[in-house]
């Protein structure tokens, strides 16, 4: 017999069926969004979403003040063609059973910088950046972003709920000092990639990305997750999410040691430590926001350290020297 979420899953499937037979019989058609990846060495992670949506209109052709619930009533585009255009070269894919498009491709690149990439859906295209770190990239800055870098309050999930699900982003504040601990671990080396991995949906790609540019974030990928029953669980795995993606970064980029920067308010620390201690030549530092608000200090995974703070300013001022 299948298991609950297995039905839910299926349920879920079939819903969103439905639905779309409905929204192509009433003209809608697929529209790509392009969100950030990252590339080094000639490979590039290609990333993006296919939904479908009425005629002239866009999913991300929408006010800034739209609150976040609105962001989760869309119908996803599985298994539709993708053209990716990046560094003069044209390869087809096809989006996943969530509408998600995660292509690895080989292409001849740049040195390092910023890469444009071109997405089309049907007659409908979408651009995005590719961030490429220097083939020679030896640092690198994985980041967490719920109450890492964007306050949210997760220990309190009505108050989390309200900032996810009601309040605009354009209203959400940044942790204090972050943006210049972020900016301090990537002004030690030209190009050094950063990623920013969180739980959080790709409902919420575009407002995550304008929020970490107005607040001055250094630029980077985003790798999110998508919300919603899998075949052996009611809600998306986080933990297998964060760890399944840090072991891609892994290999990805092979020459690179990570400055693994999350809080302490949900799984930050017991995954960061496993990595750390799984792959210490890996790893140069853990970086924690103390959301408990317990005084800075330095401890250990194994022989890297990990610097507590209640906010970028105390991380910063607890930061010992790290030899590069």
């Amino acid at each position: 017999m299948p298991s609950f979420p297995a039905l839910a899953r299926r349920a879920d499937g079939a819903f969103r069926d439905v639905a779309s037979r409905l929204a192509r019989r009433s003209g809608w058609t697929p529209a790509v969004l392009a969100h950030p990846g990252y590339g080094s060495g000639g490979r590039v992670r290609v990333l993006g979403r296919v939904l479908l949506a009425p005629p002239g209109a866009h999913p991300e052709d929408r006010r800034a003040a739209v609150p976040g619930w609105q962001r989760f009533l869309t119908l996803e585009s599985p298994g539709t063609e993708v053209a990716v255009e990046v560094a003069g070269q044209r390869t087809v894919v096809r989006s996943d059973d969530d509408g998600l498009v995660d292509a690895t491709l080989a292409v001849d690149l740049p040195d390092a910088g910023a890469l444009p990439v071109r997405l089309t859906a049907g007659d409908r295209t979408a651009t995005g950046t590719v961030h490429l770190s220097s083939p020679d990239a030896a640092l690198g800055v994985v980041c967490d972003i719920d109450d890492t870098v964007l306050v949210t309050g997760i220990a309190t999930p009505l108050r989390a709920a309200w900032r996810t699900f009601v309040q605009p982003m354009s209203r959400r504040q940044a942790v204090p000092g972050m943006v210049e601990l972020l900016r301090r671990l990537t002004d030690e080396a030209p190009h050094v990639p950063v990623v920013y991995l969180s739980n959080g949906p790709w409902n919420l790609a575009g407002p995550l990305g304008r929020f970490l540019e107005r607040s001055g974030y250094p630029p980077g990928a985003l790798l999110l997750t998508d919300w919603g029953p899998t075949p052996t669980r009611w809600f998306r795995d986080g933990r297998s999410h964060k760890r399944t993606s840090l072991e891609r970064l892994a290999t990805d980029l092979p020459g690179v040691r990570w400055t693994l920067v999350g809080d302490t308010g949900e799984h930050d620390p017991a995954l960061y430590e496993q990595f750390a201690l799984d792959r210490p030549d890996r790893v140069r530092a853990v970086l924690l926001r103390d959301t408990s608000g317990g005084a800075a200090r330095v401890e250990r995974f194994g022989t890297v350290p990990v610097v507590y703070g209640t906010d970028g300013d105390a991380i910063a001022g607890a930061l010992p020297t790290l030899d590069g």
